[in-house]
């Protein structure tokens, strides 16, 4: 194990939880609550932003009892990294978003400027109505105002990790929600 791993596994294992595992499931139930009259009977296409988006997704989808169709998008500014840069769009979807009803779902909304564009985007791709849906927003002031329609969780202004998003690539894969040590991240 290189010296860049074991230093990033560390500062995972003293990272602090942040919400539950539990937390994140109620969370969940809540969203799907919210979503599914908005949404049922409409022929929707779930929208999964790549990657952060995967986890979440994976979690929320089956708590949505009716029938939809499932594409995903690739747009990220962060790249393993701690910091948010220029906007960089991997993957357009495959399904036409023309005349749809489109649920687009993400990790984190932080200061929502990949989430605006996306929604942008699929507006422009001439879709009929454009939902979106996070696990978690953060709350501060530095975001360009743009709010999603379904949030589950309200969480700090720390560096999260778990459930979808990642530490420098590590850690999305995990249940619960935490937050690394603002004295971990100046070691970066």
């Amino acid at each position: 194990m290189s010296r860049a791993s074991e230093r990033i596994l560390r500062h995972l294992a003293r990272a602090e939880e942040i919400f539950s595992a539990a937390e994140v499931e109620a969370a969940l139930d809540r969203m799907a609550a919210q979503i599914t009259p908005s949404l049922r009977g409409s022929d929707p296409l779930a929208l999964v932003v790549m990657k952060g988006g995967l986890i979440p997704a994976g979690m929320l989808l089956p708590r949505l009892d009716f029938p939809l169709r499932l594409d995903y998008i690739h747009a990220t500014r962060y790249r393993d990294r701690t910091f948010g840069a220029d906007l960089h769009w991997k993957k357009a979807p495959e399904e036409s978003l023309q005349g749809r009803t489109v649920l687009v779902i993400d990790d984190i909304l932080d200061e929502g400027h990949t989430l605006e564009a996306i929604v942008s985007y699929c507006r422009e791709q001439g879709a009929r109505r454009v939902f979106s849906a996070v696990l978690v927003e953060k709350r501060h002031d530095r975001g360009c105002g743009f709010q999603a329609d379904f949030v589950g969780l309200e969480a700090p202004d720390r560096y999260l990790f778990g459930c979808g998003m990642d530490y420098l690539g590590w850690g999305r894969n995990l249940a619960s929600i935490r937050a690394v040590l603002e004295e971990d991240l100046k070691d970066e």
